[in-house]
């Protein structure tokens, strides 16, 4: 006896036929390995700083002198690549990235040496006492993204901030890989990174503007390159959750 499947609607039918769809290879390695850079072993942390609005400037000083001393020092493997007062988006907030050269070990010896230097461990002290809160996450960087180097200011920077949809980071990735042609006319793009520890499964692209209407006008001029509003098409549907942050460097950052 064969019996014949009805369908009340279109998607059932869909639903149905998916069950026997082709299904996918499990792939063989991580997306951290597929995803980032193998010729350098980089990697980064961004520090979210709320901070009493009283004690802004305080901070940012304080935060501005240890930095210095860290970068004259040469024992320690990390650098500033950039820090940031918010100014649209979250008030009253410090945000910084850090580099290690040399990856996971990198970080666990420049922790290590922290934890002995107690004109550090007196700032850490000091600095809690302005804090609201903080975060931090690690973070990789995606290999088809520029290098983020110091440049001259002044210029804005914005911070977006991605959610993703759990399993579709490669997928992001790979229309990424392809879609940041047509952000690189104006020299806007600074980083784009994923976490690795911390929230999962999100990511920031770091870009920089001469002002607000460089970045508006920018932002509308990739509209007008073909393959643009494709990657927007694609990647729309991957998004969870994201924020954009406006920020300002800092006197210290070595990105103006």
């Amino acid at each position: 006896v064969i019996k014949t499947l009805c369908f009340a609607n279109k998607s059932d039918e869909g639903w149905v036929s998916s069950m026997f769809a082709h299904k996918v290879n499990a792939r063989k390695d991580a997306h951290s390995n597929l995803l980032s850079k193998k010729d350098i072993s980089n990697l980064y942390k961004i520090q979210f700083h709320n901070v009493k609005p009283e004690c802004m400037e305080a901070y940012n000083k304080m935060s501005d002198e240890v930095q210095k001393e860290l970068h004259r020092d040469a024992d320690y493997p990390c650098e500033v690549v950039g820090s940031w007062n918010t100014w649209y988006g979250e008030q009253d907030q410090a945000v910084h990235l850090w580099r290690y050269s040399g990856g996971y070990p990198a970080l666990t010896e420049c922790l290590r040496k922290l934890n002995r230097n107690m004109a550090y461990l007196a700032f850490r002290k000091e600095r809690s006492k302005m804090l609201i809160s903080r975060c931090n996450q690690l973070l990789l960087e995606f290999s088809f993204w520029n290098e983020p180097a110091p440049r001259s200011g002044p210029n804005i920077y914005e911070l977006r901030t991605y959610q993703l949809v759990p399993g579709t980071m490669i997928e992001w990735g790979n229309n990424w890989a392809r879609a940041i042609k047509y952000r690189q006319e104006n020299n806007e793009a600074v980083g784009g990174f994923f976490t690795q520890i911390g929230e999962l499964y999100v990511v920031h692209h770091l870009w920089a503007y001469k002002d607000l209407q460089s970045r508006q006008e920018t932002r509308n001029a990739a509209w007008l390159k073909e393959g643009w509003d494709v990657n927007v098409h694609y990647t729309m549907p991957l998004i969870q959750k994201m924020e954009s942050r406006i920020m300002i460097p800092m006197e210290h950052s070595p990105l103006q």
